[in-house]
């Protein structure tokens, strides 16, 4: 982190003597661009004056049957009370909350819209508010509902519908994922409060809120849009935790302040124990599923569904079961709690279904012990000691380590594959390739996903040489047909390529990696002036390379780089790609080194993650290019800037290479037919090639992959094709999808046509 300058001490009494100018100054000119908000706040508070309802209460008085708006002065014909009601409050100390909330809003919103717009969203959400509750009580009323009979008398006050109507218009103009963020709370609040709480002006706020999120799209030039619920891991993550602390506040506030609803009143049946014990179990549930912990998901899981199911029992049983009385002679039922709580209980379980694949994570705890134990020296080395009970994960990065591997190698021991095994006591193998005993240690693995009944096979094998990663392969292949599955090997190297020719199996590039040998590396010469200009830059604006582990990093850098990867994916209408595309979580690996742009006032402009190349022996001897994440109104060249200062620091700490990657579906084309593959006409692998570089063109308004392509070849990389091995053209069309699906889970084929039309029409712009 820079030291902080300290001024001196002519330089400091200058800004002493200029400081209350110049907050004055901005003080000025914020209020010059919110005039519609001050005005309001200035007419609440000089009416309360002029009427004393500032130190005396309203709903005291007779003026209030004068200025109130509902449905009982409608009826009466005051039909000005909509614009009078809005500018009071019905006791002195509601000035504050109300007056303090206008200017914070509605101050907000006109910062946002502009003072045209706001104007505008707050007076028709205002009216849509009071109006429209006084039009939906006015036929209930007349109905047996005793709540609407209640509610339909009451008289109302205040702009705070406006002002609510008002945000909700003005999230329109927030990015993802704070646009997603607030229409959310705003969108809970409101139906939370109506349900549990049913006073008029709850009503008010969720016919406000609604209206204006519907108006908003419109004042920012554009039409609402059918949202697609599109969320990054860590806002799955962050939607779930949200909703379980939900569920805890409800259960304590409705056992301090039983609810009078729209349902009905609440029971008050349950003991304090029970409620803070069910309270204390969402909140552990919430912070487990924050921490996107598998074993929480699951637990978490079962205890909604059970929750939900006896609910739906339990709420049968009370639709048919006679009212009660409670102390005051007041009908009371468990009907209403159990109402909100089935609501509360399905989006749950919605939220863990439709995002289950982001809760697959190992814990902060465990990534930072991790980290610690590596900056102990603990080796990372092969062998039974040490690894004993090991999952299949630990195992996998333990061979690796090993072993060695290639420039892909790392990305299969992320959370999301599947390794087979070779075991030390397989048929063909008794001992390790040093003449070690073998037994209980595999000798070599392959990581891989299944997907539509195609076991795809992500990299070369890890084992300690050609012969052993070949036996790992043909055990694999057994292992999945044995199973029913298709096999197809994908972004493998030459030697994979090489085995399979030998097997009549076919091949066609996928890829091409760009390699930079670092230990020659000069950015000298005219192929290197984009780099060089990217640095130069960055030092005269004091953009300063930061390298480390992200999950040792501050809390508040973490913030950062999340936000700015959030930003990238939350316009795409698409979820973040997986597979060989690595996210954030990825990035918190400890294994897993990052590279930020930071300037002088802590900002963070863009970050890349790298990823281990093991030469085997526990020594690392490059690394590989992951996350690529840059913020949008940011240092322009910040990926030039990043990937040399990378370069420069990987070369000096004595790194051999670095992988910018191959960039997925950039490079379908051209069939390595190989000695013996077959060349019957009319038979080879063009379906598959005109598949994924459809796929590739589709999706690159969305993901860039071809522009990232052309990108890197300002680092004058060399390129290492990367390979897809299939055994039959017959299952051309399945391993395409499956590699779709891998890619993208989740996403059908209508969508990723849809976003694609979307995405092209957008960069076509007007």
């Amino acid at each position: 982190m820079p030291e902080p300058v300290t001024p001196d001490a002519d330089t400091a009494d200058g800004a002493d003597r200029r400081g209350p100018p110049a907050a004055l100054e901005a003080l000025v000119a914020l209020g010059r661009r919110v005039p519609f908000t001050l005005g309001v706040v200035a007419l609440m508070l000089v009416l309360g004056v002029a009427t004393q309802t500032l130190w005396s209460p309203l709903r005291e008085r007779p003026l209030l049957d004068v200025v109130a708006y509902g449905l009982p002065a409608l009826e009466a014909g005051r039909w000005w009370t909509p614009v009078t009601g809005a500018f009071f409050a019905l006791v002195p100390a509601q000035y504050l909350p109300v007056a303090g909330g206008a200017l914070v809003l509605l101050g907000w919103s006109e910062l946002r819209l502009g003072t045209r717009g706001a104007a505008l969203a707050a007076t028709t959400c205002h009216l849509a508010g009071v109006l429209g509750a006084s039009v939906l009580l006015w036929p209930l009323a007349r109905t047996t509902w005793s709540w609407a009979h209640t509610t339909a008398a009451v008289l109302d006050v205040g702009f705070s519908a406006g002002a609510l109507g008002a945000v909700a218009a003005a999230s329109a103009t927030l990015r993802p994922p704070w646009r997603g963020r607030l229409r959310a709370v705003l969108s809970l609040y409101a139906v939370l409060s109506f349900l549990y709480i049913g006073l008029l002006w709850d009503l008010e706020h969720l016919l406000a809120i609604g209206a204006g999120l519907l108006l908003g799209p419109y004042l920012v030039g554009r039409t609402p849009m059918r949202p697609h619920v599109r969320f990054t891991r860590h806002e799955w993550r962050v939607l779930a935790f949200t909703l379980f602390l939900v569920a805890a506040a409800v259960r304590v506030v409705l056992y301090v302040v039983p609810s009078d609803g729209p349902l009905g009143a609440t029971t008050t049946d349950a003991d304090v124990v029970s409620v803070l014990a069910g309270a204390g179990v969402s909140v552990l549930l919430a912070n487990g599923l924050r921490q996107g912990s598998r074993r929480v998901w699951t637990l978490a899981g079962a205890l909604t569904t059970l929750g939900l199911l006896a609910g739906l029992a339990v709420l049968v049983i009370e639709a048919v079961a006679p009212d009660r009385l409670g102390p005051g002679d007041e009908v009371v039922s468990a009907v209403p709690q159990l109402v909100v709580d089935v609501l509360l209980w399905s989006v749950q379980l919605w939220v863990l279904v439709a995002g289950r694949s982001a809760f697959r994570a190992r814990t902060h705890r465990r990534q930072r012990a991790e980290l610690a134990a590596q900056a102990a020296g603990r080796s990372g080395q092969g062998g039974q000691g040490g690894h004993a009970g090991a999952d299949d994960r630990d195992t996998a990065i333990a061979l690796l380590e090993q072993h060695g591997g290639t420039t892909t190698s790392w990305m299969g021991t992320w959370e999301d594959n599947d390794w087979f095994l070779l075991p030390a006591d397989a048929p063909h193998a008794a001992t390790t390739p040093d003449g070690g005993d073998a037994s209980g240690w595999p000798l070599g693995y392959l990581a891989h996903q299944v997907h539509r009944g195609v076991a795809v096979a992500l990299g070369d094998p890890v084992a300690a040489d050609a012969d052993t990663r070949a036996r790992v392969l043909a055990a694999f292949v057994d292992d999945q047909e044995s199973r029913g599955h298709q096999v197809c090997f994908f972004s493998v190297s030459e030697e994979v390529r090489a085995w399979g020719a030998d097997r009549g199996y076919r091949s066609v590039t996928v890829a091409e990696e760009a390699l930079i040998d670092l230990p020659a590396l000069q950015f000298t010469g005219k192929r290197w002036q984009d780099v060089r200009t990217a640095l130069n830059r960055a030092a005269k604006e004091g953009i300063t390379y930061r390298q480390g582990h992200l999950a040792a990093m501050p809390r508040g850098v973490l913030s950062q780089v999340r936000a700015i990867s959030e930003l990238w994916v939350g316009d795409k209408g698409l979820p973040e790609m997986g597979f060989t595309l690595g996210g954030v979580d990825e990035a918190l690996d400890p294994h897993t080194l990052v590279g930020l742009a930071v300037d002088t006032q802590h900002t963070v402009h863009g970050v890349t993650s790298w990823l281990p190349v093991h030469a085997g022996g526990g020594v690392v001897r490059g690394w590989t290019l992951d996350v690529m994440r840059r913020l949008p109104d940011g240092f322009r060249p910040v990926t030039e800037f990043l990937i040399a200062s990378a370069c420069l620091s990987f070369r000096d700490a004595g790194a051999e290479v670095v992988s910018l990657s191959g960039a997925p579906l950039a490079h379908a084309g051209g069939a390595d037919a190989g000695a013996d593959a077959r060349t019957d006409a009319g038979v080879g692998v063009e379906p598959l090639d005109r598949l994924l570089g459809g796929l590739g063109e589709a999706l690159e308004p969305l993901y860039g992959f071809r522009s990232l392509e052309s990108f890197k070849q300002k680092f004058s990389p060399r390129g290492v094709p990367l390979h897809l091995v299939f055994r039959d053209e017959a299952a051309l069309p399945r391993i395409g999808l499956a590699l779709t699906s891998a890619y993208l889970p989740g996403a059908s084929m209508r969508e990723l046509a849809l976003a694609g039309m979307r995405a092209r029409r957008d960069s076509a712009g007007p």
